[in-house]
């Protein structure tokens, strides 16, 4: 599914001088993996999240997503394959507060080619699926962290998407709300979604396939 050939990351200091975040990066990812990268502070993991997720386009180097060339493309054609193919889960939840729990739903379903009636229907299985029909009405402010979440995640998997990226997903929640979230990603995984979560606890990466270490931006250890 995911392909990246040196890829790298970096900022300019001073003149002809860089910050590298991301340094020779080569990683081969299959269709169907639960993949935990891990790290300390400022290895690189939330930097190379967002290269996945394109939300970042200073890189440099090749990367492959379903044998599209990304490092082609334009940005608006990026973010249309984003919005098409990749779902994201978030610390800190990133739920719209003026929205209700319906209409956060909603909004990824605006990017997509769905009629009225068709969003309509998907919302409904996703408040059912998540249990969360009788919150569907109110703000975020009006839940729990842990509700948040699970809202959270379900606007990310709302439109299928092949890939679901996380980032620190239960860095917010008491131990109980992140245990259900972590088996909420292993259900997703075994039903055959694409999973890749950075993560700085021991017990959320055991619930991927393989773990890749980072450390000052470099690769140093995989696990298979």
């Amino acid at each position: 599914m995911i392909k990246l050939r040196n890829l790298e990351r970096r900022y300019p200091l001073a003149k002809e001088k860089f910050f590298y975040v991301l340094r020779d990066i080569n990683i081969d990812i299959q269709e169907g993996e639960f993949i935990s990268i891990m790290g300390p502070s400022g290895a690189g993991k939330s930097t190379l999240l967002h290269i996945l997720g394109m939300h970042d386009h200073g890189w440099r180097g090749e990367y492959f997503f379903r044998e599209t060339a990304v490092h082609h493309l334009k940005t608006k054609e990026r973010a249309t394959l984003r919005n098409e193919q990749i779902g994201f889960v978030f610390q800190q939840y990133h739920l719209l507060d003026d929205l209700t729990v319906y209409e956060n739903l909603d909004i990824p379903l605006s990017y997509r080619r769905y009629s009225k009636s068709e969003r309509a229907a998907l919302v409904a299985d996703t408040l059912d699926r998540f249990q969360i029909v009788g919150k569907k009405d109110l703000y975020p402010r009006q839940l729990s962290g842990g509700q948040q979440q699970l809202v959270g995640v379900a606007r990310a998997i709302i439109a299928e998407p092949k890939l679901l990226l996380a980032d620190e997903p239960t860095g917010n929640l008491h131990s109980g709300q992140g245990e259900e979230i972590m088996e909420l990603f292993r259900k997703l995984n075994d039903e055959g979604m694409t999973i890749i979560q950075v993560t700085h606890s021991e017990k959320n990466a055991s619930y991927g396939k393989r773990t890749i270490q980072l450390r000052d931006g470099w690769i140093t250890k995989r696990e298979q």
